[in-house]
């Protein structure tokens, strides 16, 4: 991609996404994702209608009228983001690629991030780490982050969930907050995950097509398989073939979803055909 075309791409990702996160996203991220805690600020003289509780006595006793200590969240977190970028996200019927949504939707949640101060990182991966771009914080940073979104190109168009996770466990040693972007077309990943989501604040994003879960009836076709390259011509006309397709992707989806249900992850499930806006929302609202 030319220089001046990637540029024209990440400005119009950028005025979307940071009105999305300035607009309607700020609010609901910073109370759905807590601080580690309050830590002390400042004493001031008592004031009617403050929690007696917070009265600083050593204080109060020295200049013998009444001081209370003031705390303030511990606000700054770091937000990771592990984005599957193998061939399978190359995918899409209604003018967008699963790879596309999963930009927009990252950089939204960049930009939230990045409004509240969080510093933000990016883990791309195939069936390797391909690119890891360590947490900080500024537009600057973010910026980076949506270029490689865009124009990073995987050296390898498998998948695996469980090469990215356990890189996460390696490089992040205190607790962020984590999304894991991916259509979720992987198996063999659920050890590495209990241990993420019990030591990380956790959530799936799963963004799929519709034409992905079932086989129309339209005879014998050639299929390219994204992440192998192989061609294989299939009998669509085969309700068997019909059938055994839909139950495999359908133990992917039910697979997804309980592991993560049953380790206490969260869970967003989003066609590319929908609205990730009012997916986020409801999400964050949901938590609140």
């Amino acid at each position: 991609m030319e220089t001046k075309d990637l540029l024209k791409k990440v400005r119009k990702i950028e005025i979307k996404t940071r009105r999305l996160s300035d607009n309607v996203f700020g609010g609901e991220y910073h109370s759905t994702f807590k601080g580690r805690g309050m830590t002390f600020s400042e004493v001031r003289q008592y004031q009617y209608g403050d929690d007696v509780r917070a009265i600083d006595w050593n204080v109060t006793a020295r200049y013998n009228e009444p001081f209370i200590k003031v705390f303030e969240e511990e606000r700054e977190l770091t937000l990771m983001l592990l984005v599957d970028i193998s061939g399978s996200e190359f995918f899409g019927t209604n003018k967008k690629l699963k790879r596309d949504v999963i930009t927009e939707i990252a950089a939204t949640l960049s930009f939230s991030a990045l409004q509240n101060n969080d510093k933000v990182g990016v883990i791309l991966f195939s069936d390797q780490v391909e690119l890891y771009i360590p947490p900080k914080k500024g537009k600057f940073h973010i910026l980076r982050i949506i270029r490689e979104l865009l124009e990073f190109k995987a050296t390898s168009s498998k998948t695996s969930i469980n090469v990215a996770l356990e890189f996460l466990l390696g490089v992040l040693k205190k607790k962020a907050i984590v999304f894991l972007l991916s259509d979720f077309i992987d198996n063999n990943y659920e050890k590495t995950l209990q241990i993420a989501i019990k030591k990380h604040d956790f959530t799936g994003i799963r963004i799929y097509d519709k034409i992905e879960t079932s086989f129309p009836n339209i005879g014998m076709v050639p299929l390219i398989d994204n992440e192998s390259k192989k061609i294989n011509w299939i009998n669509t006309s085969l309700i068997s073939v019909r059938n055994n397709y839909k139950k495999n992707y359908e133990e992917l989806v039910y697979n997804f979803k309980e592991i993560f249900k049953k380790n206490g992850g969260g869970i967003i499930d989003c066609c590319i055909d929908e609205s990730y806006v009012k997916k986020l929302l409801g999400y964050f609202k949901a938590r609140i």
